[in-house]
């Protein structure tokens, strides 16, 4: 399935790739947020070769209905912070593996905003964690949003025990 806007509602997660090789990585994001019912919209921005779009974009998010974007960024990672200078809606920045660096350097970008214009930064190529980050910062004040949150990290736990259980039973063979 491709991303495209939810049908279930208005996009309250707005998702921006600097490009479109970038999709891999964030439609992670997009299938954690459908996962979830958080309604979602994604679009192709780039900080250097769109900076009006960029501007528009996050200038009118907020009246559009978002409340939260996350934006992914390879190299330079310019694009989380732009949006970030045109709105007071948080924005998480995904880092993205690639260039020589091999990631390191949209990290830094990412995560070196000057004093006043905040960006959430996850790990490289985290478009999961960034859903996530995303769905708790909305569950704040949703509380179905909470329990769908509790529940999922319910199942991890579960998860691991399941995983131990199975090594211990593979050791003692």
């Amino acid at each position: 399935m491709s991303p495209k806007k939810q049908e279930t509602g208005s996009a309250v997660v707005g998702i921006v790739l600097g490009s479109d090789s970038d999709l891999p990585v964030m439609e992670e994001t997009f299938k954690v947020l459908k996962e979830f019912g958080v309604p979602c919209e994604i679009s192709v921005i780039s900080a250097h070769r769109s900076p009006r779009r960029a501007a528009d974009y996050a200038s009118n998010a907020e009246e559009r209905g978002l409340r939260v974007i996350v934006a992914g960024a390879g190299m330079a990672a310019h694009l989380p912070g732009v949006l970030a200078a045109y709105t007071c809606l948080p924005v998480i920045g995904v880092p993205l593996q690639g260039g020589a660096l091999n990631g390191m350097d949209a990290l830094y970008a990412i995560v070196q905003m000057p004093p006043g214009v905040p960006v959430a930064t996850v790990a490289v190529n985290g478009g999961r964690n960034a859903a996530l980050l995303a769905i708790q910062m909305l569950s704040l004040g949703d509380p179905g949003l909470r329990g769908k949150l509790q529940a999922y990290r319910e199942r991890l736990a579960l998860d691991v025990a399941a995983k131990s259980a199975r090594l211990q039973e593979k050791l003692q063979q």
